[in-house]
């Protein structure tokens, strides 16, 4: 069913065990933005296992199209079309979520891109919105794993701008904006996931 559209094996690895802390964290919520969607196997898996939540792609406008292909081949209801959305262009979203979702993103973003993303959240959610995270951190400075620390070494040969993010200055970053860390949970393969709600 989508055997030509891009595919991400790691997403096939980690949708299960991410699905698992959704389904408490978002368990209250009605419409989840999930930021940098890629392509979109996360998006199809939650959705279909979550069937009382909006979820809703975005991505910068480039990746759209296969993205969106994906999505319409899913044909869930709970699942609209992808929305365009770039960290750093100033537009504002139609509508807020009680929900926010992003994986794999923060280590991509140059870390300016990365503070702006926590400082436009204002932007994107309601008041007492739970903001997930999932990813690789590192812990006082260091790295967690030697493969995390060989990725972040590949990371930075593509883009010296990307690297591994620091979690107490993930953390900070979510307090700024009035989220307080609720749980920052163990994942497979040297990732974490970082749970928030806004109070």
């Amino acid at each position: 069913m989508y055997n030509d559209l891009p595919f991400s094996q790691a997403c096939e690895n980690n949708k299960a065990p991410i699905l698992a802390v959704l389904q408490q964290a978002f368990a209250d919520c009605t419409q989840v933005l999930e930021i940098g969607s890629g392509t979109g196997q996360h998006a199809v898996h939650f959705a279909a296992a979550l069937p009382k939540l909006i979820w809703q792609t975005s991505d910068q406008p480039q990746y759209l199209s296969t993205l969106a292909e994906r999505v319409r081949r899913s044909a869930l209801t709970n699942l609209p079309p992808p929305l365009p959305l770039d960290i750093r262009d100033t537009m504002s979203l139609s509508k807020q979520y009680d929900g926010i979702f992003s994986a794999n993103t923060l280590h991509i973003m140059p870390w300016p891109v990365v503070q702006q993303l926590f400082a436009r959240l204002n932007d994107f959610c309601t008041a007492e919105a739970t903001l997930c995270i999932y990813g690789p951190f590192n812990y006082n400075g260091r790295f967690t794993s030697s493969s995390n620390q060989a990725f972040d070494t590949s990371l930075k040969s593509r883009d010296a701008a990307m690297g591994i993010r620091d979690s107490e200055q993930v953390v900070l970053l979510a307090q700024q904006q009035r989220f307080v860390l609720q749980q920052d949970i163990s994942m497979p393969a040297n990732n974490r996931l970082l749970w928030f709600r806004r109070q």
